[in-house]
This record gives structure tokens, C-alpha cells and sequence, in this order.
């Protein structure tokens, strides 16, 4: 704007330079231009003005261009903070889903575990009822035994019950003197008192059945009485050796060891080819050291290989085993 009122003036002093010499006759023209000129003026005026109005207007559409792309990507913005609220919504619902799942699961394995606990509590119950029932029955077996009916308290074979170490058992008692046994010539046999039978009336099988039931229940007196009445009356049977070996066996059991060295040294002179033999002759060294007879226990147990080379090879090697746990080849060497 400015500038277009400099070069009016400009324009104006240039035009009336000619006319300074001149006579201003004519000033009614000179009028007449002057306000030709102003039209002018104001005509260039208006188209400034209209200029300068458009390319504000354009500026203004160019902010809210501006302005409206901001808000679209606010929006954008906006939608997907919206978005991810949501997905983390239904995470969040998805884990206390899963922690309810697994308290209802914890609580039915804790119900599981206290049930499990009471059926085991109840199983040891009754199984501690009928070892109770079991003894009572064996000993009532006198009223039990009629119309050749037994009954066994146990039904399986006996099996071997192990030894017991003469260091583990040693006892001061008075009760259990240890007696020395010269030679396998001289036998110290028990006086059998003639009491009431009680094996059944019944093949000597069913008899051998019955008088090793007692073992399997514990009842170490009562198998002593039927084992030696077996034996005593059936002296020639096969299974009389066996039996003779389970009549030793009920006293060194309960630490009798005098008395099952007397039973195994007898059933070591009468039955030395029974089935039983070499144990009983292992067990016969043993019961020797036991009392104080080490000497000639350690020859009962080193002789195990030499009279017995064909037994089982657990009774063999049970016999090196107790042959150097009582050091018997250092003292007899």
C-alpha cells in the first residue's frame, strides 16, 4: 500500500512539471484529471484490499488444513489407545478366569488328598483288626479243630528267618546261660512232656502245614509244641528233617541259643541228607559261637562247603559271609 501511494506522488510531480511554465488557465481540466486520478486510486485500492483479503483467506484455509489432519491423527490415536484398553480388558479377565480355575482346582486336589488319607487310615485299621482276629483264632485253634476240618493261620510255605548277629545280641541276662556242647557225639535233647496234641488228626503234609502256620503269626511257643510233636511221630517222614530245622529255628528266634544249638546239632545227626541240612548246619556253627563255642562253631561253618558242595549258593555264600565275620580262618589257621 505503500508503495502504490510513493508512485501516485511520483506520478503526480512527473505530470505537472510540463505545466509549470504554463498558465493555469485551464484549471478546470486540471480538475477534471486530478479526480480521474483519485478513481483510480481507490480502484487500485479496492484490488489491493481484495489481494490481501484472498491470501489471508488462503492462509486461513491452510491452518485449518492443518488443524484438521491434527485431529484426525488425535483420533487415530485415540481409537487405538481405545483398542488396547480393551485387549487388556479381556486379558485381564482371561487371568482371573484361569486363577479361579485353578483355587476350584487347588481345593478339589486338597479334597482328593484328605479323602485318600482316610481310606488309608482305614485300610491300616482293618488290617491291624485281622492280624488281632488272626491270633485270636490261633489261639483258640483247640475249640477250632473238629470234624478233621483245620484251620491254618497261614497258608504259605515257611521261608527262611534269617540269622541274627551273635555281636547285636549279646545279653547279660541270668536267665540265658550259654552251656558248652563238647562233641557232635553227645546230644542234649529236650524231654518232650507228654501234653494234649494239637496237630490235627490228618495227613502228615497237613500236619506239617498246620505246625508251620504258627510261625507266620508269630507264634513262636506254640510252633515249638506242634514242630516237635510232628517230628516225634513221623520220625522216618521226608519232611521231618524240615521240621526238625523250624524247631531250632523257634528258639534262636527268641535268643535261646543253647537250646537251638541242641535242636540244629540234632536235626544235624538225624536228617543230614534232608533238604534242610546245609542251613542247619550253618545255623548250627552260629548258634555255637554264639554261646562261647567259637572253635568248634567256625568248623561247623566251614565244613557247610566241604559236606554240602551241591547246596544253594545263598547258603554258601551265607556261609563265607559268617565264616570271615567270626574271623574263623585267622583263628584256624
Amino acid at each position: 500500500m505503500m508503495k502504490l501511494k510513493i508512485f501516485c506522488i511520483f506520478f503526480l510531480v512527473l505530470f505537472f512539471i510540463p505545466f509549470s511554465n504554463s498558465s493555469f488557465s485551464d484549471n478546470h481540466n486540471v480538475i477534471e484529471i486530478l479526480e480521474t486520478i483519485q478513481k483510480d486510486l481507490k480502484t487500485l485500492e479496492r484490488a489491493v484490499y481484495s489481494e490481501n483479503t484472498s491470501n489471508d483467506s488462503s492462509d486461513n484455509n491452510a491452518d485449518s488444513n492443518v488443524d484438521q489432519n491434527s485431529e484426525d491423527v488425535l483420533t487415530r490415536h485415540l481409537l487405538k489407545l481405545s483398542e488396547i484398553e480393551m485387549q487388556f480388558q479381556e486379558l485381564t479377565n482371561k487371568f482371573e478366569e484361569i486363577n479361579f480355575k485353578l483355587d476350584k482346582l487347588s481345593t478339589r486336589l486338597s479334597t482328593i488328598q484328605a479323602d485318600n488319607q482316610f481310606r488309608f487310615q482305614q485300610l491300616e485299621e482293618k488290617a491291624s483288626s485281622i492280624n488281632l482276629t488272626q491270633k485270636q483264632n490261633v489261639s483258640s485253634e483247640n475249640k477250632n479243630i473238629e470234624e478233621n476240618v483245620e484251620i491254618l493261620p497261614g497258608s504259605s510255605q515257611p521261608q527262611d528267618l534269617g540269622a541274627i548277629s551273635y555281636k547285636d545280641n549279646e545279653t547279660t541276662l541270668t536267665s540265658q546261660q550259654t552251656q558248652s556242647i563238647d562233641s557232635t557225639a553227645s546230644v542234649v535233647t529236650e524231654t518232650f512232656e507228654n501234653e494234649e496234641k494239637i496237630l490235627p488228626d490228618t495227613t502228615p503234609e497237613k500236619q506239617y502245614q498246620f505246625a508251620t502256620s504258627f510261625l507266620k503269626v508269630g507264634d513262636y511257643n506254640t510252633a515249638e509244641r506242634a514242630l516237635r510233636e510232628f517230628v516225634l511221630s513221623n520220625p522216618k517222614n521226608d519232611l521231618a528233617g524240615n521240621a526238625q530245622y523250624w524247631y531250632a529255628e523257634t528258639f534262636r528266634i527268641r535268643q535261646l541259643y543253647t537250646d537251638a544249638a541242641s535242636a540244629y546239632l540234632e536235626g544235624y545227626q538225624k536228617y543230614p541228607k534232608s533238604k534242610k541240612a546245609p542251613i542247619n548246619l550253618l545255623k548250627l556253627g552260629v548258634s555255637l559261637v554264639q554261646i562261647g563255642e567259637k572253635d568248634q562253631g567256625c568248623l561247623m561253618i566251614t565244613g557247610v562247603e566241604e559236606q554240602y558242595p551241591d547246596a544253594n549258593q545263598s547258603v554258601l555264600q551265607k556261609a563265607k559271609y559268617e565264616e570271615k565275620k567270626f574271623e574263623c580262618k585267622k583263628e584256624n589257621s
